[in-house]
């Protein structure tokens, strides 16, 4: 008897090449849609980005699904993707910076997707994230995919082990390359479709404005100050701001000036020179040690504290309540709280977790 597969298809390239490998590998391939709110209108065919799982991506979706020959539905999840809006909009207010896709893979593909799927009677859940699973030692083990270019190994990091035991991910041995020419040698219709952007919920003119359409009042202004605590000028509310931003920062200087700490509690923006971005030293709060067992002692790792950092050797040492201490051997620059730090193996991912505030 045939496994079968529930496939994520956002309308994209990469999620339609991955529903095409499966059924060529003979699996029962159902294919889903998450209704996630966004009517966002279809972008010009020459921009090189576009928004994800809008109405024309369902259509797309929809469209190789059909061409394909399997079974295609469309599932409302627009109430959970809503909590993953205002998850955004808070961190902001927080004085971090967040990032949803780690939350949408957790709680939505790999989370309700997954209890559909039950529903479906389907053995596994599949997307076309470039990643790979492993098995190592009786665990399941998270790995890169090969495409360093397209890795997305780093917004999974927070999978169980059951998340991950029933997952796939088809393009994980693929170059982004290889999958735009079998895309166009199957001739599915989203072969030449281009990327879409990476948080698809923002698409108005920034990420801001989206923010004051959600809590509009409760945003507060405060002090920009440089690191001497002397103050500069007023702002317009901390959530304009992130760790390491140069530009729109309201008042010019002499040489650059960078964003090197938010504090919410006062509502005050820090400023300083390049050097003054630089940490060895951070600390890691709920983590998850998706491909090994939970270490008692300290460890050596290479450390990504953001999706496009291309990792850091550092040792890391266990805290209590599930945090942890990075060293590391080099400092880095913009160690932001709120984005995720995750800790890598060679290729394989050990754990993860969200970067704190000092």
């Amino acid at each position: 008897m045939k496994k079968r597969v529930v496939i994520a298809m956002s309308g994209g390239v990469d999620s339609s090449v991955a529903a095409h490998f499966l059924i060529e590998q003979g699996y029962d391939v159902i294919g889903l849609f998450m209704r996630l709110g966004n009517t966002a209108a279809a972008p010009q065919p020459d921009r090189k980005t576009a928004t994800c799982c809008s109405a024309e991506d369902a259509k797309d979706a929809r469209n190789v699904a059909s061409f394909l020959g399997i079974p295609f539905y469309v599932i409302n999840f627009e109430d959970e993707f809503n909590g993953i809006i205002e998850y955004f909009c808070d961190e902001y207010l927080k004085g971090r910076t967040p990032n949803p896709c780690i939350i949408c893979n957790q709680e939505l593909k790999f989370g309700k997707l997954l209890r559909f799927a039950d529903y479906l009677k389907a053995d596994y859940v599949a997307t076309g994230h470039f990643a790979r699973i492993d098995r190592l030692n009786e665990r399941y083990v998270l790995k890169k995919g090969i495409d360093d270019n397209k890795d997305q190994s780093y917004v999974l990091f927070s999978l169980d082990q059951n998340q991950l035991s029933r997952a796939m991910f088809p393009l994980g041995n693929m170059t982004k390359d290889e999958v735009r020419k079998e895309a166009s040698k199957v001739n599915l219709k989203t072969k030449d479709k281009p990327e879409s952007q990476e948080i698809c919920f923002v698409t108005g003119k920034s990420y801001s404005d989206l923010i004051v359409e959600k809590v509009g009042t409760e945003i507060g202004t405060g002090l920009l100050k440089d690191t001497d605590d002397n103050t500069l000028c007023t702002h317009d509310g901390i959530h304009n701001f992130t760790i390491g931003q140069r530009k729109g920062l309201g008042i010019a200087f002499g040489e650059p000036r960078y964003v090197v700490d938010i504090d919410p509690t006062k509502n005050t923006v820090t400023v300083g020179v390049a050097e003054e971005l630089m940490k060895d030293t951070f600390t890691v709060d709920k983590v998850n040690w998706i491909s090994i067992e939970k270490p008692e002692k300290e460890l050596s790792a290479s450390v990504k504290i953001r999706y496009k950092h291309d990792g850091a050797p550092a040792v890391i040492y266990p805290l209590e309540n599930n945090r942890v201490r990075v060293e590391l051997k080099q400092p880095q620059r913009a160690i932001t709280p709120g984005q995720a730090a995750v800790f890598y193996d060679n290729d394989i991912v050990i754990g993860g977790g969200w970067i704190e505030r000092d």
